[in-house]
């Protein structure tokens, strides 16, 4: 009777190549749901099993947190400059720009950029 084949750390039916279940904890034998090739349990003894994940497989808030940026304007892309509280430094003053950057039945979408420290946050009407 010919053994599984074996790739990492999955047995495959040496009949028919279907892969095969790992066997419970009261089994001696497995056997395979397409052909019913019987395979001696002692086939999964010593297998190491690793598993690996891409950082992004799972994502979380606080991996997204992470991946905020915040843009420091450099040139004044924002020209009109209103009466607005910098958040982050507490300046009084700030460039603006209006966007719709949502549907055209709901508000604008307001852009500040401090022009004390660059800092830049929106505000939606």
């Amino acid at each position: 009777m010919p053994l599984a084949h074996k790739i990492g750390s999955l047995l495959f039916c040496p009949s028919c190549g279907t892969l095969l279940d790992l066997p419970q904890d009261d089994q001696d034998t497995v056997v395979c749901e397409q052909c019913k090739h019987v395979e001696p349990a002692s086939s999964y003894e010593n297998i190491e099993i690793t598993t690996r994940s891409h950082p992004d497989a799972f994502p979380s808030p606080l991996r997204q947190a992470k991946k905020t940026q915040t843009k420091k304007l450099e040139s004044h892309e924002f020209r009109e400059r209103v009466a607005e509280r910098c958040p982050e430094c507490g300046h009084g003053e700030a460039y603006f720009k209006q966007l719709q950057t949502r549907g055209a039945d709901e508000g604008s979408t307001n852009l500040y950029t401090c022009i004390s420290c660059g800092y830049g946050w929106q505000l939606n009407n």
